[in-house]
């Protein structure tokens, strides 16, 4: 306890205020308790720790220093209002949370077209398929005579997001997804089994001239494959959360593409060119802190209906001023 008190009895330091201050929360217990955390956006050094992330928290430490806050817009704002304030700050959304969340949305895109790009054949009449079907059809049969999507949610006892993803759909083909597989020890020999199955080769001897060539793996590996279509392909499936295949998009430009996506990219981008567009465009922005052009690229991409940029969108216009400020100033804290 003498040592305790030894240590304790020393006043820490002031810390420094930061010219630039990066507001952000995160999550103690998730869904239930957050905190708020304080960087010095140039220099990256924890400034503080609050205890949550209320408006009124954080108006009592803050002062007159602009902030940079997360983009996140499904988390209630960290900016308190400027009428708290005797000094307003000035805001502007970080530029890493806006490639993030666009990420996120291209993922989201990209596996709603999983039916574009995905050629593996699927059951339609699994009980996946089934479950889809009676859903969908549970769904129509309220929305279509006026019913809401709030009381349809109650009425079925499902999550509202649940509802809206049936709704939406104008057909059940929309919802039935091929099958998404990771890579597999067969692949590397696949152009191989492929022109052997075309020669009508006995799988027997297929899988002797596979494991000839470096194959180590068991027969019934060689015969799933088979069996999952997944040799009949006209090429490996790649997989939507890949790095390769969501997180360039939004930096590549045509001719610009590191080798090892530009295969599997020019197989995505053709089935969504709209979407390849406006991910470019939102780049570009990026890169020439062209915010002006902010209005005009959200009301061009609502109107093609891209099904994963719903919620981004609307983070986007919820806090449209800081996202403007963030997209147009040239300051460490918003890179």
């Amino acid at each position: 306890m003498t040592t305790l008190r030894l240590l304790l009895r020393p006043r820490l330091p002031e810390p420094a205020i930061p010219r630039v201050l990066s507001v952000d929360d995160f999550a103690l217990r998730r869904g239930r308790h957050y905190a708020t955390l304080l960087i010095d956006a140039v220099t990256h050094q924890r400034i503080d720790v609050l205890a949550d992330r209320k408006a009124a928290t954080l108006t009592a430490w803050l002062g007159s220093i602009p902030v940079s806050r997360s983009s996140a817009g499904t988390d209630r704002p960290l900016t308190p209002k400027p009428s708290t304030l005797l000094t307003p700050p000035r805001s502007g959304s970080d530029r890493w949370h806006l490639r993030h969340n666009l990420a996120a949305a291209v993922d989201k895109t990209v596996i709603a077209h999983a039916s574009c790009w995905n050629s593996l054949p699927h059951n339609t009449s699994g009980v996946a398929a089934q479950r889809t079907r009676r859903r969908f059809a549970a769904v129509h049969e309220l929305t279509d005579v006026g019913v809401g999507l709030l009381e349809t949610t109650r009425r079925l006892g499902w999550s509202l997001n649940t509802v809206k993803r049936y709704a939406r759909a104008e057909s059940v083909e929309q919802l039935l997804r091929p099958p998404r597989y990771g890579r597999c020890l067969v692949d590397p020999y696949r152009d191989l089994v492929r022109r052997r199955l075309s020669e009508q080769v006995p799988v027997t001897r297929i899988l002797d001239e596979i494991r000839a060539a470096g194959y180590t793996r068991s027969a019934n590996l060689l015969v799933r494959y088979f069996q999952q279509g997944r040799a009949d392909a006209p090429g490996p499936v790649p997989s939507p959360r890949k790095p390769d295949l969501v997180d360039h998009v939004p930096t590549l430009r045509s001719g610009h593409r590191p080798t090892p996506t530009h295969r599997t990219l020019d197989r995505l981008l053709p089935q969504m060119t709209a979407m390849a567009r406006q991910v470019h465009a939102f780049a570009t922005n990026l890169t020439y802190r062209r915010g002006i052009d902010l209005p005009d690229w959200i009301e061009t991409t609502r109107s093609l209906q891209l099904p994963g940029f719903g919620q981004f969108l609307d983070s986007l216009v919820k806090a449209q001023p800081a996202v403007t400020a963030g997209l147009t100033r040239d300051c460490p804290g918003f890179g």
